[in-house]
């Protein structure tokens, strides 16, 4: 990168972090009013016309490198954690739409990424739905194009996501990635039930049988999807939306004994010790793994390993947090309506990632025999 193209970038993100937290301040001083299940759609648009979006191209897209840099990975953490403080179930839509443009970047080809950042600009949120439903995706041949059949399951946003990346199994090899159009409302199906939590997320399914796509729609090798160490480096943006989830109980548990003059009492303020303690480190682990996603020195196994044990810390200081402030505010963190216990539903739903101890005992066993890498950046 020329100097005075990175300098303008450096500029750039630096704007762009005044208007994030300008944002943050303005909606974080609104009161809890519409109703959870109603996904968050005036914050959404407010961040699309902050540019927010447009920033997490790639530098030769328009956009600041938000997506590919280390320093631009830095500021993708604020955003996260920001958005996650103010809605998980919006938090947990924009990762999705992160992943999306990170892996367009990593597999794509230049023209792909052109129509990315043309159909995005046009259309707004991407998802990234690959849980199958019943039936699986999968992709046939036929003639010139492709036809897709099948059922994608917790897709979140599926009434607000215009294009979405999927996997679909082909006739043959392992799966591949599609970039899809998801504005056919008819093909929108239920979800998988109420969820406890995150029900401004708007999960549902989505019916893809019968679609048709062009062979420019499919994205990278097949494979590329769970190849490493991208498949579980992904995951400290996940930890870092619910960072922002620990930081909002945080900051609830502070105000609700403040309003009840028990801010003096010895023991909640042992509680709120305790919390400050483990929101820290939880914010520490994640900044070790943001480092170690954009670590172009570390080997692969560190990177993963490095992430993993971060996610699971992070899992365990919001569950221990939870237990924190429910014993502290008693039973009104259970009132339905009330903010502490929204965060707390949500922020509990949101932790559930798939195979957490798998992936406690891969890393433990990488780091057996292998000493903690002493450069992640």
């Amino acid at each position: 990168m020329a100097i005075a193209e990175q300098d303008a970038c450096e500029q750039g993100l630096a704007v762009f972090e005044a208007k994030l937290q300008r944002l943050f301040e303005e909606w974080k001083a609104k009161p809890l009013s519409a109703p959870e299940n109603e996904f968050p759609v005036a914050l959404l648009k407010e961040l699309q016309e902050k540019g927010v979006f447009s920033a997490l191209f790639s530098i030769e897209e328009g956009g600041l490198g938000m997506c590919r840099s280390a320093e631009g990975g830095q500021y993708l953490l604020t955003l996260l954690r920001r958005i996650g403080y103010l809605s998980l179930s919006l938090g947990r839509c924009l990762e999705g739409h992160v992943n999306v443009v990170r892996l367009v970047e990593l597999y794509g080809t230049t023209a792909q990424r052109h129509v990315l950042r043309s159909r995005l600009k046009q259309a707004g949120l991407a998802g990234i739905w690959v849980t199958d439903g019943n039936p699986l995706v999968t992709l046939k041949r036929e003639g010139s194009s492709y036809r897709l059949s099948g059922t994608k399951g917790f897709a979140s946003a599926v009434k607000q996501v215009s294009l979405a990346l999927i996997t679909a199994t082909p006739d043959q090899g392992a799966p591949v990635m599609v970039l899809v159009p998801t504005t056919d409302a008819n093909r929108q199906r239920p979800g998988p039930g109420p969820l406890t939590g995150m029900h401004a997320s708007g999960t549902g399914a989505y019916d893809f049988t019968g679609l048709r796509i062009a062979p420019e729609d499919i994205l990278g090798s097949a494979g590329d999807y769970l190849r490493q160490p991208e498949f579980s480096a992904g995951a400290w943006r996940g930890s870092a939306v619910a960072l922002g989830g620990i930081d909002h109980l945080v900051d609830l548990l502070r105000q609700e004994l403040l309003a009840r003059g028990r801010a003096d009492n010895p023991h909640q303020l042992a509680r709120v010790g305790e919390a400050l303690i483990l929101q820290k480190t939880a914010a520490m682990w994640v900044r070790e793994a943001v480092k170690a996603a954009y670590s172009v020195h570390m080997a692969s196994e560190d990177v993963i390993s490095i992430i993993n044990l971060a996610r699971l810390a992070v899992e365990r200081a919001a569950l221990e947090l939870i237990t924190l402030v429910q014993r502290s505010l008693g039973l009104s963190a259970f009132i339905k309506g009330k903010a502490v216990e929204q965060v707390m539903r949500d922020l509990a739903t949101y932790l559930r990632q798939p195979a957490p101890d798998e992936a406690l005992t891969e890393a433990a066993s990488w780091f057996v025999h292998n000493d903690w890498p002493e450069v992640v950046s």
